[in-house]
């Protein structure tokens, strides 16, 4: 044990920066600026994975640990669409994915958004042309806002999801 501390001490930090690799992220347009207008206070939302790689998964699960913690702007995430105002839907639509990406939608109540986070989700990203992958998010539902990236980083998401409240004040 003392062999492995000393080769680490010795060695140092081996592990650098994460490259600055920031998309270009879209502003909401007018009509999802006017359907957040009830949510301006608080915004609770349900994450969706149609058929991802879990890297946007990974990146929402990022928003609630202490570095991030998206609770202080007042966003939140809920465990069940009916009791969300808005889906964030990450990856493309598979299959078998199809009908329950259909059913929380429905579920939701209204007025409600629906967020493409990532780029698999706004145009299939890599999983373009696979048997198994019935098309983007927005053929099966009608998506208001889209965050780019492939993840897209937290501080993005974080910008949009307070973009989306902040107009309206």
């Amino acid at each position: 044990m003392f062999r492995i501390l000393k080769k680490s001490l010795k060695t140092g930090v081996v592990t650098g920066r994460h490259p600055d690799g920031r998309e270009p992220v879209e502003e909401p347009t007018a009509d999802a600026r006017e359907k957040a207008l009830p949510f301006r206070r608080s915004l609770t939302i349900r994450e969706v994975d149609t058929g991802s790689c879990n890297a946007c998964e990974m990146e929402m699960n990022a928003l609630t640990n202490p570095v991030y913690d998206i609770e202080r702007f007042g966003i939140h995430i809920a465990a069940s669409p009916r009791h969300a105002d808005a889906l964030v839907v990450t990856g493309p639509v598979t299959v078998n994915m199809e009908r329950p990406l259909k059913n929380a939608y429905k579920q939701t109540a209204d007025p409600k958004l629906v967020i493409a986070l990532g780029d698999c989700a706004i145009n299939c990203g890599l999983f373009k042309g696979s048997y198994a992958v019935t098309g983007p998010v927005e053929r099966h539902v009608p998506v208001d806002v889209r965050i780019p990236g492939c993840p897209p980083r937290p501080e993005a998401i974080i910008q949009v999801l307070q973009d989306l409240r902040r107009r309206q004040r």
